[in-house]
Order: structure tokens, then C-alpha cells, then sequence
């Protein structure tokens, strides 16, 4: 490790050095991939955050991916402020499906819905990984099967069926992120998945091409309700499901 690198890593975790969860991120360094990703990102996240005046003992994040634009957003905030800000923008690797849910095991699809982080895999064999809690109650519900498959990760390397794939070196930054996030006293950090960004020409574009699904057209445009609400309070809504596996936002 250079002496730049070292210089930042020290600055890194004295910034978030408070005593909540710190054994969360001792626990993740001592993986040597979560290591090396402190020591390659730990410069980089901190002049990312001190930019948009954010503290790193108070991070919170979330997370919003959009499958047709193979687009990851992170987006934080302070914990006690309401309204989050950019952090970056990582490109998807590579994505398998169609556009809509998934609703069986084996049918190549990547999840639409709203979702959190759930584990932590330092040991990934696609280097690191963020599992998502697919499948939730929503997709219980509206599936009409017993066997939705599961094991839905953002992760390293560069193949999916199912996942979103970051590549090794984008991975390094999202999981650090999220460690921080925990760290910082984060206890479930948002994940939600669109099938494109839901306004404008990409949007209609989407929704011409599946004009005659009626049921696809209708959970799509209950995801949209969610995304609006972002967009325009950039906070997050109360998300729950109802008996019939809808989302309702307040």
C-alpha cells in the first residue's frame, strides 16, 4: 500500500470511528478482499462524501437499479436529515431476462420491486456480494408458485442469471458503502429494482411494447407510483404490501 493510500485509510476510519456496530466493519476487514477494497475505495468514498457534506458516522444509503439502462444508483444521506443526494452511478455488467418481475426459479429474471440488503458475502465466489431479500412478500403473493428461487446478490465479476453483476473493481466501492452504511447504524438498506426508469420516452417505449399485458402493465405502473415519490421528495416512502401482494406507499 502506497503512502497516499495508507494516508487515507487511517483518515477513512477515524472519520467513522464512533463505537456503534464498529465491530461490523472489523469483522468485514478482516476478509482480505473487504481489505483490499478499503485500501483501493477508502480515498475515494471519503472525498465523494466530504464533497456532498455528508458524515460518515451518520451514512445512510440506499440503493435503486434500472435493467434497461443497466444502471446502479447509490444514493445517501445523513441519518438525521430527510432527503438523500447522489452518490454514483455504476454501470450493471451484464443482465439476463426480460423486462418484468421475477416469478419462478430458473426463469432468468431479475427481481422488480423494492427490496433491502439482507447479508453480506466477503467470501463470494464472484468476489464480494449484497444479497437482496428476493423473494419478498409481494412476490409470495403475486407468483402463483411455491418455487420462486432466491439467492439474488449485486456482486463482483461479470455473469448473471438473475443478479446484478458490478465487476470486481465496481463491487469494491458499492460493498464499502454498505458496510459503512451498517456500520454507521444502518439497519436495512433499500434496494429497489426497475425495469427502466420509469418516466419519459424509455418509460411509454416500455409500455407500448407491452400493451397487451394488462397484469404487467398494472405492476409496472405500481412500481411507478413508488419511483415518483422519489423523485420528487427524494426521501423514501413507507412501503408495505397488502393481502393481494400490492405495494402501498405513504
Amino acid at each position: 500500500m502506497t503512502a497516499k493510500k495508507t494516508l487515507a485509510l487511517i483518515l477513512f476510519l477515524a472519520a467513522g470511528s464512533g463505537l456503534h456496530s464498529q465491530s461490523f466493519r472489523e469483522e468485514q476487514m478482516a476478509h482480505v478482499r473487504v481489505a483490499k477494497a478499503y485500501e483501493e475505495k477508502s480515498g475515494i468514498v471519503m472525498a465523494r462524501l466530504e464533497t456532498r457534506s455528508l458524515d460518515l458516522s451518520s451514512l445512510e444509503i440506499f440503493m435503486r437499479a434500472f435493467k434497461k439502462e443497466r444502471k446502479l444508483e447509490i444514493w445517501g444521506r445523513d441519518s438525521l436529515q430527510p432527503q438523500f443526494v447522489l452518490l454514483g452511478e455504476y454501470r450493471i455488467c451484464r443482465t439476463s431476462g426480460n423486462p418484468g418481475p421475477k416469478r419462478k426459479r430458473g426463469d432468468l429474471q431479475i427481481p422488480e420491486g423494492f427490496y433491502h440488503i439482507d447479508r453480506f458475502n466477503p467470501w463470494s465466489q464472484f468476489y464480494l456480494s449484497l444479497g437482496i431479500n428476493y423473494p419478498n412478500r409481494s412476490d409470495s403473493l403475486l407468483s402463483g408458485t411455491t418455487d420462486l428461487g432466491g439467492d439474488i446478490f449485486i456482486h463482483g465479476a461479470c455473469v448473471t442469471i438473475g443478479c446484478l453483476p458490478m465487476t470486481d473493481d465496481r463491487i469494491r466501492e458499492i460493498y464499502l458503502l454498505a458496510v459503512e452504511a451498517v456500520n454507521s447504524g444502518q439497519e436495512k438498506i433499500p434496494v429497489q429494482i426497475f425495469p427502466v426508469r420509469m418516466q419519459g420516452d424509455g418509460y411509454q417505449a416500455l409500455l407500448d411494447e407491452y400493451a397487451g399485458d394488462e397484469s404487467l402493465l398494472a405492476f409496472w405502473r405500481m412500481l411507478e407510483e413508488g419511483f415518483l415519490y422519489f423523485e420528487m421528495n427524494k426521501t423514501l416512502p413507507l412501503i408495505t404490501i397488502d393481502k393481494e401482494g400490492r405495494y402501498c406507499f405513504y
